[in-house]
């Protein structure tokens, strides 16, 4: 009691609004108040511990229950209003955010709360459950994926429903076993939500009682971590590109660098502190590459430099994806971006809503559906709308964030010295911006009107390289309707793009000289009105001193046939870099260190100078197991679904089956 009482009341949020016992959102279209920052708010309060803590928790989650849709009739009965202002529910993973809060605050300090009140909440968390379960979210759905993990595992434990805390340990396997067929989540690299399947692997590790479900969180977390940490670029603490969904403030760096986060993590205790070595100290430049659901063939590319990060996906799809993007650093304003849109109408920031969320940033959405390739720190992007039905201007945009932090443009080695700037044909448009430099070679726009122009422009504080198909009088297109009479396939925009440090070359003039003098391909076959018979295909290629990376699409079908660095097809792996891999071989070799076992999905991290190995087997039978590294072994006779983690002299082994264990080189933990 003498610590409850020493302790200070928790300090409110500056949203706090008093009259609604919430925190406030105010916009231009009124106040709005979220129930799960009540749920959260509540959460802390409780935890916090003091009296008047407690005494406004109540108050806190009354507000907060009152949001929770009660009338059996309506088809989400139990799950909850994302605001206090709505009357119905239209966020359907609002109960997935309100009970990631609640069900941890009754499973650790129920017992301060009254007993009505706690009787309230049980309630409220089992109407919440079944919600969930009758919306049984689709395992693709990474984040709300991971949350209905969480709340129906610590839920089903809270209320002592084996039945429900069966589905949440069965919905973990299936989790994994999706993850598996790629190499990570359908929502790969987000800087929001790949946070979000961390910190619920976290809490199932933390908080779960079923000893098999903290072991499979613990082997999913540590995969989901070495790809996490492998992005983080040491240079300016940033997430590396691609990103499959991002919000405009982690886009525009405006939050606090996402290194800082991880170390968080670290000193809490949450991720083990060798995952540091995934990005701290490491030889620059090297690449990583993954894969998200083979099926698919989403495939990754990250190419880790001393003051930038390059970043290409080979699909992009969706209004939140980043899939070209450079992170760089420089002084002022802050580190900079250089990331890509398709841009409908020539919209902008803040000109719509999250659609189902008044109350957060706006997003500028892409539009468009991208096609890319990358070799190291050069790369190709082709862009088509997504959409086009009716439009005045369709255009691709690459976009440097805050033009008060460029310090250079050139096209074709001329000084540009005043904005808008008309760029000609078979330019090179070179930028310089603190120790980097980046140059453009646009490619060719398919003609949708008359005015196709190129141009660089500054739209509200940021440096635009606008590439329009069509810029003109509202219209409809009917050639690019499809099944349709006139459709000679998608109209496509491309560009190349090179990054590099400015202390390798000269100036960026000699920078965009270099980048000149390389050779590109850039040819689509003849035109032909589709009957969905064969394809047309554009190919795009670059070639430097004997070096060469291209790809071919089909612009009728939209498919990428294929991508290829020299003469090599690109596959789609699981996880490819210098210092972690994956595969399903049942053979992983990293650095000085090898991995033998059974043909499953199987990683292997390896630091041999900071003495660390880290691996992991997501196998469910039982089988040999061997851990070679150039000062030891590990033999495990039979090993089942689990990680081994050798740091500093240290073995620490957690697997759902962990018999016969042999060690030599280290002492077993």
């Amino acid at each position: 009691m003498s610590e409850k009482c020493e302790r200070e009341p928790l300090q409110l949020p500056e949203s706090w609004d008093p009259e609604a016992k919430l925190c406030a959102n105010y916009t231009e279209y009124g106040t709005f108040h979220e129930s799960r920052q009540g749920a959260s708010l509540a959460e802390a309060l409780v935890a916090n511990g003091t009296a008047q803590d407690i005494a406004l928790a109540h108050e806190v989650l009354e507000a907060t229950l009152i949001c929770q849709e009660m009338d059996p009739r309506d088809p989400h009965y139990g799950n909850f209003y994302w605001m206090a202002e709505d009357t119905v529910v239209f966020d359907l993973n609002a109960v997935e955010f309100c009970l990631e809060h609640l069900i941890p605050m009754m499973i650790e300090h129920r017992a301060r709360l009254q007993p009505s009140m706690q009787a309230r909440v049980l309630e409220a968390i089992r109407l919440g459950l079944d919600e969930i379960r009758r919306l049984d979210v689709l395992v693709a759905y990474t984040n709300i994926t991971a949350l209905d993990i969480l709340n129906t595992c610590l839920g089903g434990e809270l209320l002592g429903d084996v039945e429900i805390a069966q589905r949440g340990y069965a919905k973990l396997q299936e989790f994994i076993a999706f993850n598996d067929q790629g190499g990570i989540p359908a929502e790969y690299n987000s800087p929001t939500y790949t946070r979000v399947a961390l910190k619920s692997m976290m809490g199932l590790i933390s908080l779960a009682k079923d000893s098999a479900t903290r072991t499979r969180a613990h082997a999913q977390l540590l995969r989901l971590a070495v790809s996490a940490g492998l992005h983080l670029h040491e240079g300016t603490g940033r997430w590396a590109a691609p990103h499959s969904r991002a919000y405009q403030p982690s886009v525009e760096c405006r939050e606090a660098p996402e290194v800082e986060l991880f170390d968080a993590w670290i000193e809490k205790g949450d991720l083990p502190v060798w995952c540091r070595a995934l990005w701290q100290g490491n030889s620059v430049p090297h690449e990583i590459w993954e894969s998200v659901d083979s099926r698919v063939g989403v495939g990754l590319s990250t190419c880790m430099d001393k003051t930038f990060a390059l970043g290409v996906g080979s699909l992009g799809e969706g209004g939140q994806a980043d899939s070209c993007m450079v992170h760089y650093r420089r002084e002022k304003p802050c580190d900079g971006v250089l990331y890509t849109r398709y841009l409908i109408n020539d919209k902008w920031l803040g000109d719509t809503y999250h659609p189902t969320d008044r109350t957060k940033s706006r997003n500028l959405a892409d539009e468009g559906m991208f096609y890319g390739v990358q070799s190291t720190n050069k790369a190709l992007g082709l862009y088509r709308p997504q959409h086009v039905s009716e439009c005045s201007s369709a255009k691709v945009a690459l976009i440097w964030t805050r033009i008060e932090g460029i310090d250079e443009i050139r096209v074709n080695g001329e000084l540009v010295t005043a904005l808008p700037y008309n760029v000609p044909e078979n330019s090179v448009v070179g930028i310089a911006a603190g120790e980097t430099y980046m140059a453009v070679r646009p490619l060719s726009c398919t003609a949708m009107g008359r005015e196709t122009p190129v141009r660089l422009v500054d739209i509200k504080g940021d440096l635009v390289l606008e590439m329009y198909n069509y810029k003109g009088e509202s219209k409809r297109f009917w050639e690019l309707g499809w099944p349709g009479a006139f459709f000679k396939g998608h109209p496509t925009c491309g560009f190349y793009l090179e990054v590099g440090n400015s202390s390798d070359c000269a100036d960026l003039a000699a920078f965009c000289e270099i980048v000149a003098s390389g050779h590109v391909t850039d040819t689509i076959d003849e035109p032909f009105t589709y009957a969905g018979d064969r394809p047309r295909v554009r190919t795009l290629a670059y070639e430097r001193e004997g070096k060469s990376f291209g790809m071919k699409v089909d612009v009728m079908a939209w498919q990428q046939l294929s991508r290829w660095i020299g003469d090599t097809e690109l596959g789609m792996p699981m996880l490819e870099s210098p210092y972690a891999r994956q595969n399903r071989e049942g053979y992983v070799a990293v650095a000085d260190a090898s991995l033998t076992c059974a043909a499953a999905p199987a990683w292997l991290a390896a630091f041999p100078e900071k003495g660390i190995w880290a691996a992991g087997v997501h196998n469910q039978t039982p089988c040999e197991l061997t851990l070679e590294t150039s000062v030891g072994r590990v033999h495990v006779a039979q090993f089942a679904m689990g990680t081994i983690e050798w740091v500093d002299g240290q073995v620490s082994i957690n697997a759902l089956v962990a018999e016969g264990i042999k060690v030599t080189g280290a002492n077993l933990a």
